[in-house]
């Protein structure tokens, strides 16, 4: 089978006034269990769950950065995973939960007890869905976000291809907004595009596309295959896999 990790950012999951976006994480539902009955094996790294709590809670006394990611995780976080239980269940799809943080992939048997049980799930058609502990990762325990996540679960677990899914079609030549900007579609391993690479930070998450550049360069020389694409087009999953030439995307081609 072929493994795919896909990653969809805070991004291409909420509205713009920071609730979950029900319908598009319902289109990305059908998709992947479109790929699983085509023999994909899927892994999905999934954002939302802080944006989900703040649009369920409402605070009336200051926070501080730590404290709202935490809160909002922990609230927000039940409700995702709830959703997504929901949503597969229709498809007759077990889904589980793994909640990590970077402390987990330092080599050792934290790591080992972290592959065994996503390669388990796996052999028993349980479709991991993975996000970062938020309420126990704070400073040096965090990871620069679920871009970097979803890169090292590709390593961890031999994908042959991780999917970065957000709110534009991949890497521009300029701003996407300039008409003048061209979409790079593709990308040969040892290729600089820094200069291309826009500084600014998505606005429901921490990252950005300098993140999935970042991500996408790194993996890419662990030889497989990186795809930044558009999580807000339809059917983005399948044309993706079955029919790439259908839709815009940046490929970080293999070492």
């Amino acid at each position: 089978m072929k493994r795919v990790v896909v990653k969809i950012g805070s991004n291409a999951l909420t509205l713009p006034e920071g609730k979950l976006d029900v319908t598009r994480i319902s289109a990305i539902v059908d998709q992947v269990a479109w790929l699983r009955s085509h023999g994909y094996e899927v892994i999905l790294v999934s954002s939302g769950a802080v944006a989900s709590g703040r649009g369920e809670l409402r605070v009336t006394h200051n926070l501080d950065s730590v404290e709202q990611r935490q809160l909002f995780s922990a609230v927000g976080q039940v409700k995702l995973v709830g959703l997504y239980y929901d949503l597969f269940r229709e498809y007759h799809i077990h889904v589980g939960q793994v909640l990590t943080t970077r402390e987990n992939f330092h080599s050792g048997v934290q790591y080992e007890n972290q592959r065994a049980c996503v390669q388990v799930m796996l052999e028993n058609g349980v479709l991991p869905i993975v996000n970062e502990n938020d309420t126990v990762s704070v400073t040096e325990l965090m990871f620069t976000d679920n871009d970097e996540l979803s890169g090292l679960i590709a390593q961890m677990m031999k994908a042959d291809t991780l999917v970065l899914l957000s709110n534009i079609d991949g890497i521009y030549s300029g701003h996407p907004d300039d008409a003048r900007s061209r979409l790079i579609e593709r990308v040969e391993p040892e290729t600089d595009l820094t200069q291309y690479i826009q500084d600014e930070k998505s606005a429901a998450g921490r990252g950005g596309m300098q993140s999935k550049y970042a991500t996408a360069t790194k993996i890419q020389q662990s030889g497989i295959r990186v795809i930044i694409a558009n999580g807000k087009r339809e059917h983005i999953l399948t044309d993706l896999m079955e029919r790439p030439d259908e839709v815009p995307h940046t490929e970080f081609i293999p070492r």
